[in-house]
């Protein structure tokens, strides 16, 4: 009877989704190929078929591995797409990259994505920010709020387990896609942000991939990497054979001293050095 409520439930807020997508005709889902704005891009094209528009804002942030799998799901699924370039790296309040990054970094993008609405015939703009976002540190929903930005996920009270559960029902197979912020987040505040450093990021995640390791994040501290890598991967990290391949990847990237994080992967690490009035203000 529980899992039977759950279902139903569950069912509801889908029904509230495809009810408030449908309200708003013309609509444009910034895209970022992660499981919540490609469920929502999805349902929005269900819905509203061409009358929508998936975008994919391009910028040294967003890894290529990213965003060639945004477009190839787009493609898979016929949703309508188009990458659009941002330039939060030319806006030095950005670049300093302290608490408010990702307010400037969502601000550029609610703003190129404006311009594209006007170009285009479009009239609305929705992203995929969920239920378990709130009480987060999230600047950038801010951005979004600042800017008039529909949040459908957000209004049908769908949480991130239950996006995916969605996604899985319906075919998509990024539904247990892991979740990637943009490569800024790996850098720790007040380190400038430079198109040269998220490189290294990138470069780096993608050396741990091919290892065969599927969450991880790779925190750059300067002269040192944080490497973060899921709890249930860790056995295969912690060796001594691991350990000098994790060196040679990373000294050859330039980092002079190499750590792994016996914590784990959790999103959102580099939060912790921030005070609780800057966590306030992100809220």
């Amino acid at each position: 009877m529980q899992r039977i409520d759950a279902n139903t439930n569950l069912q509801g807020k889908l029904a509230r989704l495809r009810e408030s997508i449908a309200s708003h005709p013309k609509l444009i889902v910034a895209f970022s190929g992660g499981v919540d704005s490609a469920f929502l891009a999805w349902v929005a094209h269900d819905m509203l078929g061409d009358a929508m528009r998936a975008v994919i804002a391009d910028s040294p942030s967003l890894a290529r591995t990213h965003l060639n799998d945004a477009l190839a799901f787009a493609h898979e699924q016929g949703i309508p797409v188009d990458v659009v370039e941002t330039r939060e790296l030319e806006n030095s309040a950005y670049a300093q990259n302290d608490s408010s990054r990702c307010y400037h970094c969502k601000d550029e993008l609610f703003a190129v994505l404006e311009r594209y609405c006007a170009a285009h015939g479009f009239a609305e703009i929705a992203y995929g920010v969920n239920a378990d976002d709130r009480g987060d540190y999230r600047p950038g929903q801010r951005a979004a709020s600042s800017h008039n930005v529909l949040a459908p996920l957000l209004e049908a009270e769908l949480t991130k387990t239950e996006i995916r559960e969605l996604a899985r029902d319906a075919g998509l197979r990024l539904w247990d896609k892991p979740a990637s912020a943009c490569l800024a987040s790996r850098i720790e505040y007040g380190r400038t942000v430079t198109a040269e450093a998220l490189s290294v990021i990138e470069n780096g995640e993608d050396a741990l991939r091919q290892l065969g390791f599927r969450q991880i994040r790779v925190r750059h501290h300067g002269e040192m990497v944080r490497i973060e890598i899921a709890r249930e991967e860790m056995d295969r990290a912690l060796t001594a054979e691991m350990a000098r391949k994790f060196a040679a990847i990373f000294k050859g990237l330039g980092f002079k001293f190499v750590t792994l994080d016996l914590e784990g992967f959790r999103s959102g690490s580099m939060n912790q050095l921030l005070s609780a009035e800057e966590l306030a203000r992100g809220r």
